[in-house]
């Protein structure tokens, strides 16, 4: 079961975002990484096409998952993350922090 998943919203820990947050848009599973919205911007250089203008572009780029650290569903600050068996044999992840369970 993987800790972080698409849609989990994440604390940055290290690096020039550090401190900031924000919701994981794609997760890159075999290189360890993850696109995090409006973190990590940066700029590229975009050539014309038909359905696009040329110019500079901002975009996210994708962050090592050992920088990221998922958002405690109670106060918002940075957690571990764990995982139970329910009775009926489900696993559910949970906040080592505040013990609550992570829905999704």
């Amino acid at each position: 079961m993987n800790r972080l998943r698409k849609g989990d919203t994440v604390v940055v820990l290290a690096g020039k975002d550090k401190g900031r947050s924000g919701e994981i848009v794609q997760m890159m599973p075999k290189d360890e990484k993850a696109l995090v919205r409006g973190v990590n911007m940066v700029k590229r250089h975009q050539r014309q096409t038909q359905n696009t203008e040329a110019g500079i572009i901002n975009k996210e780029a994708p962050i090592h998952l050992s920088n990221l650290a998922l958002a405690d569903p109670k106060d918002g600050k940075a957690t571990r993350v764990g995982i139970k068996v329910k009775d009926d044999g489900k696993k559910v992840r949970f906040a080592k922090r505040s013990g609550e369970e992570i829905n999704g």
